[in-house]
């Protein structure tokens, strides 16, 4: 099917067109006639790469073009939701009726911000929507296009709920908006259909052919029956495909069970790699290693990491910062890193295809059971279909390496059908805090209501509706007796702790745990530390970092020189690593030392500061709700020292932008302790102060201005 012939304004065609679209691949076409551009709904079950972005396009661009409503593309993880930003940003300069305005919305759950009402596609996480709907605003109701993107998430045990909850929400909204969901290959792919009232489009078409395979002893045995020898090394299976696929023009994505295993392999492969390239790219490749060290600080991570990408190879795991991982996602798309291996985060985030995808262990660590399981064929599914790189290979190679069990891996991984989508919404984390949601967003509802509401989830569809009573009749007796609702008569309501439980989005056990941890604050004396030990403490925070042989020392003299900060009395054993990085990171403790001394590395530690920020946020909201006024301005500053990063005395000079924790450390030892401080130094004398400069020196004194 050709674009040209598609019921879309000229304009649309003219731009699609100008993006290189002139055919359609089958899942798009199969979608065209299954009513796509006529307002039907449809899920769209397909591999990776099939082209299930330009399906979405297809349906916004005709669905704008006949409608004033809103488009909402909910996405699963930020790092996608930036990338589509990106993609339909450009849909802007098509002329089609309605102006496109597309926004995008990831973070703050308490901020639900202006543009968002005056755009008419909105790209939003999953828990941002969520948070939407919670907030009630108003133009909801103008929602007639829901694309979601990774529907299969739903089996997800921490994401799946959340999303399970908005679909049950829009698909029953008075407007009864087109739902278009985009999916990896899945077993009951019919069920979830059926649950969206969608029309089912399954095809398995790839743009890149795939051939799976196992490696065992040097020997591939291909699922259709094909074999060859891979030349074998002291490097190690895992690298020997890997290098294999390079020499013969490909890039290799090697998929790894740790973070230490990734690097390793990195560093088996670097050296033989680097006997492959070219001129050129060792040049491309020398510049990418120099950016990683300037921009990022000396850890052995970055430092190792920077020397690999000298010789084509990299690593790519949730310990590297947003800087590195994009440098090295970058370099990747562009071919001069010729090998990365990576954890298997990187399969559920963004696209980077390779022409090989190797295996290197089936088996990943389950905290759950605390020991290794092998990893579910869904999963299997999700890493090898990042083989074959569309525009540059003509087939996709996945190889799985084996232990002497061949067969029983083509017959389990190769020939299996993924799990089927099971449905995680009865959980009693996600009923409570899904039933209390609901709760706030319709005060007055009826246990009946609430059960019919449920019963119309995806999981309401797969349990016993007693199950399902019963579960309910559970989370609905814990709300009361923790006086988030309240019941009269037969009707239920939010109370005000509900109600601002709910819009802080966290779970009300830790609504509750929080509340019952300052009731007794005592008002003379600080308590930082302590407020650290209970947000790292509580369900939501990660990542949580248990701690090491070595580290119950530092935990133990950490709590002898904060015991009069803290809440309640804690032992070592009371402590993650997480605190001890928390605590460090706030007086001051660099990247380099955080990296060193307790092995947290800055992607970690971002991560980490992000958390405590919002569960500061909340815990700051909730001392409000229960009149301890004379705790927010510690928990404000503590916001601000986890953000920053710095002692209490520096966070009067970084409420000046341009003001960071280095700089405001070297402004205060020149004794510029504060705004007053600053507005009295002339702008020369401010400029000559290390690593200020006249520019910053400039910035400085302007945005000195701006603040009250």
């Amino acid at each position: 099917m050709n674009i040209d012939k598609l019921k879309l304004p000229e304009s649309a065609i003219e731009f699609l067109k100008s993006q290189g679209f002139t055919k359609l691949y089958p899942p798009q076409a199969d979608s065209i006639k299954s009513g796509l551009l006529d307002g039907k709904s449809i899920l769209v079950s397909a591999p990776t790469a099939s082209g299930k972005t330009l399906i979405a396009m297809l349906a916004m661009l005709s669905f704008l073009s006949k409608n004033k409503g809103k488009v909402i593309y909910l996405s699963p993880l930020r790092a996608l939701a930036a990338e589509k930003f990106t993609e339909f940003k450009k849909l802007e300069k098509i002329a089609i009726g309605n102006k496109i305005k597309v926004a995008i919305s990831t973070g703050d759950f308490e901020n639900i911000e202006k543009n968002l009402e005056k755009s008419n596609v909105l790209i939003l996480t999953n828990e941002k929507m969520d948070s939407i709907i919670r907030h009630g605003s108003e133009w909801v109701d103008e929602i007639g296009l829901v694309i979601s993107d990774e529907v299969h998430l739903i089996g997800d045990e921490s994401r799946g709920p959340t999303l399970e909850m908005i679909l049950t929400q829009l698909k029953l909204l008075e407007t009864k908006p087109q739902i278009v969901g985009l999916s990896a290959t899945i077993t009951n792919s019919d069920e979830i259909a059926d649950w969206l009232e969608c029309k089912l489009v399954k095809n398995d078409w790839r743009p890149v052919p795939l051939s799976e395979g196992v490696c065992d002893e040097g020997q591939v045995t291909m699922s259709d029956g094909k074999t060859f020898e891979v030349e074998r090394s002291l490097m190690g299976t895992p690298i020997d495909l890997g290098v294999q696929s390079v020499r013969e023009g490909g890039q290799s994505l090697v998929f790894a069970e740790t973070r230490t295993r990734s690097k390793s392999l990195a560093t088996k492969a670097s050296d033989t790699i680097s006997k492959i390239l070219e001129k050129k790219e060792i040049t491309e490749l020398e510049k990418t290693s120099k950016k990683l060290l300037s921009e990022n600080e000396h850890t052995e991570l970055v430092k190792t990491l920077a020397s690999l990408v000298k010789k084509g190879v990299a690593f790519h795991h949730a310990g590297l910062n947003q800087k590195c991982r994009e440098t090295i996602e970058t370099e990747f798309r562009k071919g001069t890193i010729k090998l990365l291996s990576s954890t298997p985060t990187l399969a559920a985030g963004v696209n980077l295809p390779a022409r090989r995808v190797v295996i290197s262990n089936i088996n990943r660590y389950n905290a759950k059971v605390g020991a290794n399981r092998p990893i579910s064929i869904l999963e299997y599914k999700q890493l090898c279909g990042r083989a074959g790189r569309p525009q540059y290979d003509d087939f996709g190679e996945s190889i799985i390496v084996g232990n002497g069990n061949t067969e029983d891996l083509i017959e389990y991984y190769i020939n299996g059908e993924p799990e089927p989508i099971e449905s995680k919404i009865t959980d009693d984390k996600s009923l409570r805090t899904h039933i209390l949601s609901v709760i706030v967003t319709h005060p007055g509802i009826k246990k009946e209501e609430i059960l019919e509401f449920f019963l119309q989830t995806l999981g309401g569809l797969q349990s016993r509706k007693p199950t399902i009573k019963f579960a309910i009749d559970i989370s609905l007796r814990f709300l009361s007796s923790k006086f988030l609702i309240i019941k009269k008569g037969e009707r239920y309501a939010a109370t005000e702790f509900g109600k601002k439980t709910s819009m802080l989005y966290i779970d009300p056990l830790t609504a509750t745990y929080f509340s019952d941890s300052i009731e007794n604050v005592s008002e003379e004396r600080k308590h930082t530390f302590g407020y650290l030990h209970l947000i790292t403490n509580c369900e939501e925070f990660f990542p949580k970092f248990s701690l090491r042989q070595k580290d119950y020392e530092t935990a133990s003299l950490m709590i002898e020189n904060n015991s009069s900060q803290l809440l309640e009395p804690i032992s070592e054993y009371d402590c993650s690593r997480s605190l001890l990085a928390l605590q460090s990171w706030i007086t001051e403790s660099t990247e380099l030392s955080l990296s060193d001394s307790l092995g947290i590395e800055s992607g970690d530690m971002h991560r980490m500061t992000e958390n405590a920020n919002w569960l500061s946020y909340c815990l700051r909201e909730i001392s409000k709700h229960v009149e301890r006024a004379d705790l927010l301005e510690e928990l404000g500053d503590l916001r601000n020292r986890v953000v920053y990063g710095i002692r209490e005395e520096l966070l009067d000079l970084v409420r000046v932008k341009g003001i960071g924790r280095v700089r405001a450390r070297i402004l205060f030892k020149h004794g510029i302790k504060n705004l007053d401080d600053l507005r009295k130094i002339p702008v020369n004398k401010l400029a000559e102060i290390d690593k200020i400069g006249s520019t910053i020196a400039d910035n400085i004194k302007a945005e000195l201005r701006k603040v009250r």
